[in-house]
């Protein structure tokens, strides 16, 4: 269900060059299911923005981040000036980058992009430069115990109408795989106050995966996406012996195929396969990603607003992926609160190199505690029309849902040795 927004009223808004303030910016932790954290920036001429800043199963390091260091410094600045502010708290930081900083910065960010758009009366599309396109393609995620149970799941989301599914089984002699939950629309990995730890066998993932897409393609043609999320569980020549296996299956992409710290290793896997590659949902600047992307070792480019510092740098990323034919994919979980996925949304909408958003439905109770005014339509999001980025938070019933400690699992080989999750 969607929450229609009503926006703020804006009485005496200066909409010339006299001067505006941020009087005041807190942080607000809720967790309607799972955990959330949103800063709202609050001005003198009464308009407010809100952004998100949460990092799953490390919310409170954000929390402090933006209590004790970010907000003393944004009261009595000029919240229309989101490019100075952007780089002194990137610049002026001195100890850069990395998920904390940047996801604090990215809170800041949007919350001043959605207080400008309201002061221009606009929906934040039309200031970042307009339509590039009416709606955006997005992709569901389809997961079962087993080849059979998946093949179902995806024949599901078919009805209702996606063009777009991720695919994810459960792996034989595997008590636990990555992407399969007990609920199958509101998956949420982060399950305990300590991490959970689970069992991976490389080779038994490589033997069955292909298998699956083969059951799909033979059961639903080639008229849908399909898409695969490795999770960094891959060497490189790993990746590119599934890469090749999966050609035959034309998929969308093959996401995070193996760890991206180092960027060269992505050389391999390119030269072994012409499957679609997709990474960087964990990266934070342009300079996690500029060799995958200058060299043309990648064609999805993966970062979200909320770990890249915002709408300001994920722009800049966009902006350089465009010159090497790089489309965007940004990340959607649940984990990204309802104002990411309506700011991505607007971004979207307005970004010329465009390629899939991954969305994962909130819960009810997210969705309440979030009014927006997005929604799905065929396999595809539209973003609303109100001014800002469409997403409120209502505080009251944020209130109700205290801070819950939930963190992500690990992963050991069947030997013990600790492996990528």
């Amino acid at each position: 269900m969607n929450y229609p927004v009503n926006p703020p009223s804006q009485p005496d808004l200066d909409r010339g060059t006299g001067s505006m303030k941020i009087t005041g910016a807190r942080v607000i932790v809720t967790c309607p299911g799972r955990n959330f954290v949103t800063l709202k920036i609050e001005t003198d001429q009464g308009v407010y923005g809100i952004g998100d800043g949460t990092m799953n199963g490390r919310e409170k390091a954000v929390v402090a981040y933006l209590e004790e260091h970010i907000i003393p410094l944004l009261i009595g600045r000029d919240p229309r000036r989101i490019e100075d502010i952007w780089q002194y708290l990137y610049r002026g930081a001195y100890w850069r980058r990395g998920p904390v900083t940047m996801r604090a910065i990215a809170a800041v960010d949007v919350a001043l992009w959605d207080i400008k758009a309201k002061m221009a009366g606009m929906p934040l599309y039309d200031l970042l430069g307009g339509r590039s396109r009416d709606r955006v393609m997005v992709y569901g995620h389809a997961n079962g115990s087993d080849i059979a149970h998946t093949v179902d799941e995806v024949g599901r989301y078919i009805s209702e109408g996606y063009k777009a599914i991720r695919a994810q089984t459960g792996i034989p002699g595997l008590d636990k795989a990555y992407g399969i939950s007990k609920d199958k629309k509101f998956y949420e990995p982060a399950e305990g106050e300590l991490p959970l730890e689970t069992v991976w066998d490389t080779r038994k993932y490589l033997n069955y995966v292909p298998q699956l897409f083969d059951k799909l393609r033979d059961t639903y043609g080639f008229d849908h996406h399909l898409l695969h999320d490795v999770h960094h569980r891959l060497t490189p020549l790993e990746a590119a012996q599934l890469g090749k296996r999966l050609e035959p299956y034309s998929l969308f992409w093959m996401e995070d195929s193996t760890p991206a710290e180092n960027q060269e290793a992505f050389r391999l896997i390119r030269q072994h396969t012409t499957t679609p590659l997709a990474v960087g949902e964990i990266f934070n600047t342009l300079w996690d990603c500029k060799d995958l992307i200058q060299n043309q070792l990648i064609d999805y480019i993966r970062t979200t607003i909320v770990s890249a510092g915002g709408l300001t740098h994920l722009r800049r990323i966009a902006d350089f992926a465009s010159v090497w034919q790089v489309r965007t994919g940004s990340h959607g979980a649940t984990d990204l609160s309802p104002v990411t996925m309506g700011t991505a949304l607007h971004f979207d909408t307005w970004v010329p190199n465009f390629g899939i958003q991954e969305y994962m439905r909130h819960t009810p109770e997210t969705d309440a505690v979030f009014p927006h005014d997005y929604r799905f339509d065929d396999g595809f999001l539209l973003c609303g029309e109100t001014p800002g980025h469409g997403v409120d938070i209502d505080e009251a019933l944020a209130a109700k849902y205290p801070y819950s400690p939930k963190q992500l699992p690990v992963a050991r080989l069947e030997d013990g040795t600790l492996w990528n999750w």
